[in-house]
């Protein structure tokens, strides 16, 4: 069973070289990567490019949702302001919820298949997904990329300045 400790993460350098890569396979129809922005208030100053903000005070109530939006993607990214706390504790609510999410759709997919009689089930299968939390979070990220248009959207470099 995995743990904040176990979970897997992402240096900014990998995750910008994702991204760029999910803007290609975007651009020909193929979304792969999502990135969850978990911060709260403190997301102002910016934020990655294509992220979806999902604040942590919410994140309980949206989970069965965000489970079900993400189901396609390959890889699946949390972050807060500096992935200690609230990002690795979503990645790893996430998890659970995605495991509750995959195990019904197998038992709805058994039943079905145990009430028809021609075993043609129409029930989807949920692809494998990497979940990942990323490294030193957004602070780590506006070190490196703040300034990048490719790669942040929104960015004050004087908010971080200040030592936000």
């Amino acid at each position: 069973m995995a743990t904040i400790g176990t979970l897997e993460r992402v240096s900014a350098a990998t995750l910008s070289k994702l991204i760029l890569g999910a803007q290609e396979a975007a651009a020909a129809g193929d979304p792969t990567l999502a990135i969850i922005d978990v911060r709260d208030d403190d997301y102002i100053g910016g934020h990655i490019k294509g992220s979806q903000n999902v604040p942590s005070r919410t994140l309980d109530a949206m989970l069965p949702t965000l489970v079900r939006q993400l189901q396609d993607k390959e890889t699946v990214v949390f972050h807060c302001a500096l992935s200690q706390q609230r990002g690795p504790g979503a990645a790893l609510r996430y998890m659970r919820e995605r495991e509750r999410f995959v195990a019904a759709l197998k038992s709805k997919e058994k039943s079905g298949k145990d009430a028809s009689e021609q075993g043609d089930d129409q029930t989807p299968t949920v692809p494998d997904q990497k979940i990942l939390v990323l490294d030193r979070g957004f602070v780590g990220w506006q070190e490196a990329y703040g300034t990048d248009e490719r790669l942040t959207e929104g960015y004050r470099k004087e908010l971080w300045e200040e030592g936000y």
